[in-house]
């Protein structure tokens, strides 16, 4: 599979930053705003939520900016239709649950991804026996990369089977807990340093915990990056300049 995601990933194994942000928060209006911010300070991909009324794995400032995105008026339609109108210049991938991509429509959403330049997907509700049966074909006629999750509970064979199946980077939760929550990263060291001992020919990104510079350098002793999105949530909520706001946030990461 040759996208922009896939590219990315040979060509710069290492120090990969991920910014997350909700589509439509914290405005309606302000999802191309956000990705265009981001890309000029020289983040490495983006991924964008799909606000969701009942989600799993979100704690509550994400929660809360799927809340207000909602309120906003975001939905799939709007996304879509706020992307047709940005080329994105780095990868990105939407995250958003089962139900809302089955009900628009499986190979509906996957065509549209590719039209607006969407280059991988995280359902982290998608069962891996379902993936390979139902929606596997798709994606792959679509050029869309789908991100598995893995977890200090998933087993080693579990891990394995993900590595073999995937077509993008494993998406290492570092905690068992919601995104968000408090606990240091430092806690997810021995987590992260066993699966760079499985030698896992996917690339592994971690996200949840990730908050600062030092948090960010710390993952990528272990893995090829971190994914920053509750952090980077607080960080343009109540601001005068969301632009402005995005841009010193991912300076204070890279710097």
């Amino acid at each position: 599979m040759k996208n922009k995601l896939t590219q990315l990933l040979q060509s710069k194994p290492q120090n990969l930053l991920n910014i997350f942000f909700t589509a439509g928060y914290p405005k309606l209006d302000d999802t191309t705003t956000l990705l265009a911010a981001l890309e000029n300070a020289n983040v490495d991909l983006v991924e964008i939520g799909i606000p969701f009324s009942d989600p799993l794995a979100d704690g509550p400032t994400i929660q809360e900016s799927s809340k207000i995105a909602l309120e906003n008026g975001m939905s799939i339609e709007k996304l879509f239709s706020q992307l047709e109108h940005h080329s994105p210049k780095v990868p990105v991938l939407l995250m958003g649950y089962l139900n809302p991509v089955t009900q628009y429509g499986l190979e509906a959403f996957c065509k549209k991804c590719q039209e607006v330049g969407v280059d991988g997907l995280i359902v982290p509700d998608l069962p891996m026996a379902i993936y390979q049966t139902e929606f596997k074909e798709v994606f792959e006629k679509y050029n869309i990369s789908n991100i598995f999750l893995v977890t200090p509970h998933t087993s080693e064979k579990r891990i394995r089977e993900i590595d073999e199946n995937s077509n993008g980077f494993i998406y290492a939760v570092s905690s068992a807990s919601t995104t968000g929550s408090k606990t240091d990263f430092s806690a997810a060291a021995d987590y992260l340093g066993k699966l760079k001992e499985m030698n896992l020919k996917t690339p592994i990104l971690t996200g949840f915990n990730i908050k600062n510079q030092r948090n960010f350098q710390d993952a990528c002793e272990y893995v090829n990056g971190a994914i920053i999105g509750s952090e980077f949530i607080r960080q343009i909520t109540d601001v005068e300049d969301i632009s402005t706001a995005a841009t010193r946030y991912v300076k204070s990461i890279k710097s």
